[in-house]
């Protein structure tokens, strides 16, 4: 009888979980699904995977994602086609080159100023920032304690979801490149071939539950 009552109580969970993530779209932190459901977090994390592993296993329509410490309900990237097709949605224009090398700056080094892209560049990049802020894929982080507070960036969650990466720690490793290494250009070629090529994979998108993909 207990283990009945158990599982009655895990199927709860599960449909409550299933339901707040289909409802919100956007990314919902575990801190917040654990105070919701009055579960601790190790309860929620083990749930919402072994959810995740279900809908792929059969196949479903829809897919459970985990992006840093939050979890995500988008339909499943093979469905692509036939969502776009019935919603009439249209994938934003693929990253140039230019954007993804400003991308990748952001991504390894961040939180970095525009004067520190623009350092590594070699070139303006105001307006290549300003295309990745109204794209979602960066965000503005708090000014630099330094004369003129320059603004600085970070990357955002629908930058991870959109290269298919749970968190940062998933970036393709530099492998001796940092800010002042004299590798950092052939190091950063690298890196960005390997973001072009998740970017490919990921053309199939990802539609979040409540929306568009930025």
């Amino acid at each position: 009888m207990e283990g009945e009552d158990a599982s009655m109580e895990l199927k709860e969970l599960e449909s409550a979980i299933e339901g707040i993530l289909f409802a919100a779209g956007d990314p919902v932190p575990v801190e917040r699904l654990c105070l919701t459901l009055e579960q601790d977090r190790d309860t929620v994390d083990s749930v919402c995977q072994k959810m995740a592993d279900a809908y792929s296993y059969d196949r479903r329509g829809i897919r459970l994602v985990r992006l840093e410490n939050s979890w995500q309900m988008c339909s499943a990237p093979e469905q692509a086609g036939y969502i776009r097709r019935a919603l009439e949605n249209r994938r934003p224009a693929k990253l140039s080159q230019t954007a993804l090398e400003v991308l990748a700056i952001i991504a390894y080094f961040q939180p970095v100023t525009r004067a520190y892209i623009e350092q590594v560049r070699g070139v303006d990049s105001s307006y290549t920032v300003g295309l990745l802020l109204e794209r979602g894929l960066i965000r503005e982080a708090g000014r630099l304690a330094v004369p003129g507070r320059p603004m600085q960036f970070k990357t955002t969650k629908s930058f991870l979801r959109s290269f298919g990466l749970a968190s940062l720690d998933d970036l393709p490793e530099l492998a001796s490149a940092s800010q002042e290494d004299a590798q950092l250009t052939m190091e950063m070629e690298t890196a960005l071939r390997r973001l072009r090529e998740a970017e490919t994979a990921q053309d199939a998108g990802e539609e979040p539950g409540g929306g568009e993909e930025p």
